[in-house]
């Protein structure tokens, strides 16, 4: 079994002490994790010692009408980071699902919003089209906002919006334009439940904590690089 392995067995005999670092959520765990394996090279571990890294979901804001996309690097480029995810498979399907909700754009054309016609992926709701002009810039970064809102956990406005629209469709009998936002908030619900993530600010800090009782005190000291979480430190005081 892995618990008798001798990869195991020769790990257990050079432990020396144990030290536990409580994160919030499993995504701030799984950033200190490559973070540590990147920075001390365990000899036990194998995965994430070199360039692999947990993949992420990718906004580029910076540009007009941003596409969604995915990366396994973080970069100052101006683009909005949400992650990360344990596998690039879990980063496909909330894509997939996310697309359903916030059907945005893939293609690389040029968008003036006067092309004769759009591509297949508007005709089966999967694209909102900028490029015939059926929606505008600020629309499409409305969407978008809207997209990132729901990768945040910010997720009660969008789906306030959405269920007065499809209670407003219903009442007036379209109810395939009733359907059509009940399916765009089954997406965000499962979105929501599956996947919490967050996004991701590039700061350096160090964060300090005093804790004081009974005479005794002990300071804990956290170091943040690059918005991750990279180790910790923590000192009685006499």
């Amino acid at each position: 079994s892995a618990e008798n392995s001798l990869k195991t067995m020769r790990l257990r005999e050079q432990i020396r002490d144990i030290e536990f670092i409580v994160e919030e959520n499993e995504v701030r765990a799984l950033i200190l994790e490559e973070t540590l394996i990147k920075r001390h090279q365990p000899r036990f571990n194998i995965a994430l010692k070199d360039d692999k890294r947990y993949p992420y979901i990718k906004v580029t804001w910076d540009q007009p009408f941003p596409k969604v996309e995915t990366t396994r690097r973080i970069e100052q480029d101006g683009s909005r980071y949400f992650g990360p995810y344990v596998a690039m498979w879990a980063v496909q399907n909330t894509l997939k699902t996310l697309r359903k909700a916030f059907p945005y754009l893939t293609c690389d054309r040029d968008i003036t919003g006067k092309d004769a016609r759009a591509c297949l992926f508007h005709d089966i709701g999967l694209c909102i089209a900028p490029c015939i002009g059926a929606v505008d810039q600020a629309g499409y970064r409305a969407m978008i906002q809207e997209l990132m809102d729901v990768l945040s956990g910010k997720s009660e406005a969008v789906v306030a919006r959405l269920t007065a629209e499809m209670d407003s469709a219903a009442a007036d009998l379209n109810f395939e334009r009733a359907a059509a936002f009940r399916d765009q908030l089954r997406a965000i619900e499962y979105i929501t439940r599956q996947h919490r993530a967050v996004s991701n600010t590039l700061a350096d800090q160090d964060v300090i904590a005093l804790a004081r009782e009974d005479g005794e005190a002990v300071v804990q000291i956290l170091f943040i690089r690059n918005g991750k979480l990279i180790g910790s430190d923590s000192r009685a005081l006499d």
